[in-house]
């Protein structure tokens, strides 16, 4: 009988709950194989060590919450405003956890920061582009980019209540004010 092998992408996937669970020191390969019910010599099978896995744990987290997104949005022909629409959906439906363990742990390694700084940069980058076409002054642009993306990150720490309206209501709110105010 052939030993099935569990995929590269199970000991990912598990990688990263455990990165979102407990940050970066509890990816332990021990742990990550009694997650999955294998013996830890599987792991070797894929990985050369806990950096390279790290590594690609990092390349995963980066496809999913950069290029696949970005990927979704521009999968049907649309404007500026509707595909910036269909980026703000798919990021409040976004779980944040990986996200905001990454950023913990980029306080911390200077490698992950030089990454995370690359790859906020990279969503920077689209949203300039995004805005940028209809928002012809460039301080206008960036504003309104800092704006989203601050949303996106800092509003799961915001805990007031709003009254008479949901969190999700409110942010709906505010990426509408971002698509459709015009400031002098």
């Amino acid at each position: 009988m052939a030993k099935v092998r569990t995929p590269r992408s199970a000991w990912v996937d598990a990688g990263l709950h455990a990165l979102a669970s407990g940050g970066p020191d509890a990816i332990r390969i021990e742990v990550l194989a009694d997650t999955l019910g294998v013996t830890k010599g599987g792991f070797y099978w894929h990985f050369s060590g806990r950096p390279a896995f790290l590594e690609e744990t990092l390349d995963t987290w980066e496809k999913t919450v950069v290029d696949d997104v970005i990927a979704v949005v521009e999968r049907r022909p649309a404007g500026p405003r509707e595909k910036l629409q269909r980026l703000f959906e798919a990021a409040s439906s976004v779980e944040l956890s990986v996200e905001l363990a990454i950023r913990d742990w980029a306080r911390r390694d200077d490698e992950v920061a030089a990454r995370l700084r690359r790859i906020d940069n990279r969503r920077m980058d689209y949203l300039r582009a995004l805005f940028g076409q209809f928002c012809p002054d460039d301080d206008d642009v960036e504003a309104r980019c800092m704006l989203a993306f601050s949303l996106f990150i800092g509003s799961n720490f915001v805990t007031a209540e709003h009254p008479g309206r949901s969190r999700t209501q409110v942010l709906h709110l505010a990426f509408d004010r971002l698509l459709n105010q015009t400031w002098e």
